[in-house]
């Protein structure tokens, strides 16, 4: 596996340095980047020995006695189709695991929202105010309004069925789950290669049942005894009957539940979350066109060259003052299910504060907006005429401790004359008589 590479060595510009070494998901590579996992890979060792090591067990102990039972062909086709079907199974665990489902690129720098013209200024020389980047579009599909959803870790809007995972940190079209068995997304570039892989695995676990029975079968024929002694004979056979059981009921219905969704068009994010049985599902195109797009077409190419070599990303676009663009989460908590993050305040500001409104400055050190004191810590000069005059005015009981969030208290006329006075008579406030601020006053 390689890790990425550090920031220090690509900002030197080294063209050693491929995209895979500079990945900003949570993927593992190997082979220089021409294989691509997920984070959890080492799951697929674990899958690879359930699958294996039963097999190894079933040939060792079942099939070599049932070639000498068979003693024409049949017998040795009996192991060489279970080595067979072990092969392929593996073969298709490896493609669902080792190659992209479908991430699509992140993007650089936020996209522009709808009608930015570029401009500094209106007509009338203000300022263009900051554009919000909605969180939510509509696109139509087959004349049905699907909505995607504005992703903040890529900075791009998700294309229709595209989800962000939370696992591997990448937004992967016709996003369909993440598997831990596999050690990777399943989406639009392996979907194929998953379903495969567990309907192949229900075959191979039926397979080696059934021919435990088999083996069973004759032991009981040969020896004239019943079946319970049959297979006390066999303690092998026993255990995997009882480990193919227990496994086909989960890779079993696992494929019967896949070969519902690939019928109807869903994926299982869909199926969970949207639940298309109460609405029209927008890309069922009936039961045969359905099958005949996952099984009868082409695997799209990978919209990643993992090998390539790292380019150096250009500057974002100068921007007008005032003409910035928002994230569509700034400023305001967000929770995304799919990328699993807790909710987080935008910006310096605490929650329920917009970062355009109740700002201070550096140089700011009290803020009185509708009659009321706010949290800033003043000077001490205006704090100790303050606390006086609060002192006179009998104000203590409704007094808030300076510097927390507590219980506002109302501003007397006394105190509001005073603080007009020391504005007016200090040489460096932002009231009438000032120079330049040190206090903002909002009324």
């Amino acid at each position: 596996m390689y890790p990425p590479a550090q920031k220090s060595d690509l900002s030197s510009g080294s063209s050693d340095f491929r995209v895979y070494q500079s990945w900003k998901g949570s993927n593992k590579f190997l082979l220089q980047g021409r294989l691509i996992f997920g984070p959890d890979v080492r799951s697929l060792f674990l899958t690879i020995f359930l699958i294996a090591a039963p097999v190894a067990v079933f040939c060792v102990f079942v099939a070599r006695k049932l070639m000498h039972i068979y003693a024409d062909n049949s017998g040795i086709s009996i192991l060489v189709v279970v080595v067979v079907l072990t092969v392929y199974d593996l073969v298709l665990l490896l493609m669902t695991s080792g190659r992209d489902p479908g991430i699509i690129p992140r993007n650089a720098h936020p996209p522009e929202p709808e009608g930015y013209d570029g401009s500094a200024e209106n007509g009338g020389g203000v300022q263009t105010p900051q554009l919000r980047l909605p969180r939510i579009k509509e696109v139509d599909v087959n004349g049905i309004p699907v909505k995607i959803k504005y992703c903040d870790t890529c900075m791009l809007y998700r294309p229709p069925r595209c989800s962000h995972c939370s696992i591997c940190n990448n937004c992967v079209e016709r996003f369909d789950h993440h598997c831990p068995w596999v050690g990777q997304c399943i989406g639009l570039r392996n979907y194929r290669f998953f379903f495969m892989f567990v309907s192949t695995t229900t075959i191979l676990c039926i397979y080696v049942f059934a021919f435990c029975w088999v083996y069973i079968r004759r032991i009981a024929d040969a020896e004239d005894i019943s079946i319970w002694k049959a297979m006390i004979k066999t303690p092998a056979s026993i255990v995997l009957i009882i480990y193919t059981f227990i496994a086909v009921w989960f890779v079993g219905g696992l494929t019967a539940f896949h070969l519902y969704l690939i019928s109807t068009n869903q994926t299982t994010y869909e199926n969970f979350r949207y639940r298309y049985d109460r609405r029209a599902n927008p890309y069922n195109k009936g039961v045969v066109e359905n099958f005949k797009e996952i099984f009868c077409t082409s695997v799209p190419p990978s919209k990643n060259d993992f090998r390539a070599i790292v380019q150096e990303e250009a500057p974002p676009p100068s921007r007008p003052m005032g003409a910035g663009f928002i994230s569509p989460s700034m400023g305001k908590g967000t929770d995304d299910i799919e990328m699993g993050r807790k909710a987080t305040w935008g910006g310096e500001f605490g929650p329920g504060m917009e970062s355009n409104e109740g700002q201070m400055s550096d140089n700011d050190n009290i803020l009185i907006k509708d009659g009321r004191l706010g949290e800033a810590s003043p000077p001490a000069d205006i704090r100790t005429h303050v606390d006086e005059i609060g002192d006179r005015a009998g104000l203590h009981p409704r007094r808030s401790s300076w510097g927390r969030q507590s219980e506002n208290w109302e501003m007397s006329p006394e105190v509001l004359a005073l603080a007009a006075r020391v504005g007016g008579t200090s040489n460096n406030t932002g009231l009438p008589g000032g120079n330049h601020h040190n206090t903002q006053v909002k009324l």
